[in-house]
């Protein structure tokens, strides 16, 4: 009898101790006789009896069920076989969907034959693997789509990526590249040398600039050369070492500066025709020398834009090749783990390094946003748009989306005033204070606590986030704003150097300023004051 099956103690643990489906298939009447409950919440059912009473189900568990034809001959083949595994498409009581994997084996008893049904949720790996999809095409296009020529190359100097501009740079067909080395770059006379100083960056590896004080020069398929500025960085795989090389051909730089210095010699010249006739012609000498003046001042600001351009673009290398690089590697190395524990056994391992891919993942989506709200802010398409505000309600949801990055024992306390309606933009202030709350928790320890403090005056709303944090030092105050700036004392911490630049064009935005007050070791208090209006505006 199959009760007596049943009834054994085995048959209990496996059926009502197990987190998967479990379930016996009556193999002659083509339908389950009985279901676990894990089985039975995982289909959506109220209960065991109500699974087996639903005509569809009870004899079939998949989205698009077979014939009547080809479940025959699946019965068949478990018969004859004995075990039978697949991944198919599950349907819900609910109507959704998702990808198990289900394995049967036969067995009989008192002269029947039966099926032990097992089928596991694939779904959160399959989810795994598309956020992964995802974040390898996106790194994908960055990568391809770059405004400057970027090549990889190992540690002998063997290039290993290139992208379409770098193809482009040095007259190679798609993939070309990839069978040369970095010595093939460079023109023939330097590349014995090149190969020295290759050697000298793999015993210690830097971000830096190429090219110190003299100029470089890169050979192209054909033979012919052309000027280039060259940055360097770098990151391991695996302990292997990889250079990254970001390369910019400045050959209309280069003509420009020969037509500046063709100009130079033409006005000196002009200056010596000038002193000769100055008796009669100090009148347009005096103009000649305004006009000098002028060109002066515009190539000091020309070359003080320039030197800011340089640092810019240090920054965002520097933090583009840490914080890039540090996701990216937890993405492949837990993908490769994930792999070595293929056991239904080992889903708690697997369920770790899946959480470090979706974190790894978030971390990038987070970076990405910050690049396209500052992208969005340059190019002007971000305005404000006031609306009626709830502030204590927009607070509070706020502070609740903040609490999965709350480190041990840390809290984010209000104190806000009485509710009353005001006008601002809800989207913008919204932003600014998950930026703002995001450092405060990110520089703070465990067990510390973030204020958000709030008040009314005058037509002024003044919104406070103070933390107890490891603060910043007073010369770096005056750049906090900057691009791609980050403070020297929070280096090891993940970090674009985007939000406070966000912050502060966000509150530009909305017609405030916004205050800042720290001290090294005892935390730092941001102070924004946002004038507001309390009804709606004509």
């Amino acid at each position: 009898m199959l009760t007596e099956l049943y009834s054994s103690a085995l048959t209990d643990l496996l059926f009502e101790k197990s987190d998967d489906f479990i379930a016996i298939y009556d193999l002659t009447n083509g339908r389950f006789s009985r279901v676990n409950q894990a089985g039975v919440r995982m289909l959506g059912y109220a209960s065991e009896q109500a699974l087996l009473d639903d005509p569809i189900r009870s004899r079939s568990l998949r989205n698009q069920p077979l014939s009547d034809e080809g479940r025959d001959s699946l019965i068949a083949r478990i018969l004859a076989l004995g075990h039978h595994e697949e991944e198919a498409e599950i349907a819900r009581l609910d109507g959704q969907t998702f990808w198990g994997q289900l394995m049967i084996s036969a067995f009989s008893a008192n002269g029947r034959f039966y099926g032990l049904v097992r089928l596991t949720d694939q779904g959160r790996l399959h989810q795994a693997e598309r956020e992964l999809e995802h974040s390898v095409r996106r790194y994908e296009a960055i990568f391809s789509n770059a405004t400057i020529g970027i090549i990889v190359c190992d540690g002998h100097g063997q290039i290993v990526s290139a992208n379409q501009l770098a193809d482009q740079q040095f007259g190679y067909e798609t993939g070309q590249l990839l069978t040369r080395t970095i010595e093939q770059l460079v023109p023939t006379g330097v590349s014995r040398y090149h190969e020295k100083l290759r050697h000298s960056f793999n015993d210690n590896p830097q971000v830096r600039s190429m090219g110190r004080n003299r100029d470089l020069h890169a050979q192209r398929k054909d033979g012919s050369v052309f000027p280039v500025e060259i940055s360097l960085s770098y990151f391991r795989l695996e302990d292997a070492l990889y250079v990254v090389a970001y390369i910019i051909d400045i050959t209309f730089k280069k003509e420009a500066e020969r037509q500046l210095l063709d100009h130079r010699d033409h006005i000196e010249r002009l200056n010596a025709d000038l002193e000769q006739k100055v008796a009669d012609r100090t009148h347009a000498l005096m103009n000649t020398l305004e006009q000098l003046e002028q060109s002066k001042d515009e190539l000091s600001r020309a070359l003080a834009a320039e030197r800011e351009l340089g640092e810019l673009k240090s920054r965002f290398v520097s933090m583009a090749s840490h914080e890039f690089r540090t996701p990216l590697t937890a993405v492949l190395t837990s993908a490769t783990l994930i792999e070595k524990y293929p056991g239904g056994d080992q889903q708690d391992k697997r369920q770790k390094h899946i959480a470090r891919i979706r974190s790894s993942v978030n971390h990038l989506n987070d970076i990405l946003e910050e690049f396209l709200s500052v992208g969005k802010l340059e190019e002007g398409k971000i305005e404000a748009h006031p609306a009626e505000v709830d502030l204590g309600a927009l607070v509070t949801e706020t502070v609740a989306d903040m609490r999965e990055l709350l480190k041990p024992d840390q809290q984010i306390q209000t104190h806000l005033p009485n509710n009353q309606p005001i006008w601002l933009d809800p989207s913008l202030l919204r932003k600014t204070l998950v930026n703002l709350l995001s450092n405060a928790v990110k520089y703070s320890g465990p067990g510390s606590v973030v204020t958000v403090r709030g008040d009314f005056a005058d037509g002024q709303l003044t919104l406070t986030v103070q933390d107890q944090g490891v603060g910043i030092a007073p010369d770096d105050k005056e750049h906090l704003f900057e691009r791609f700036f980050r403070a020297k004392n929070v280096t090891n911490v993940a970090g674009t150097g985007l939000g406070l630049h966000i912050v502060a064009r966000y509150v530009e935005l909305m017609g405030g300023h916004v205050d800042l007050q720290s001290e090294l070791n005892r935390g730092t208090t941001v102070t924004i004051t946002l004038p507001y209006e309390n009804h709606s505006p004509d």
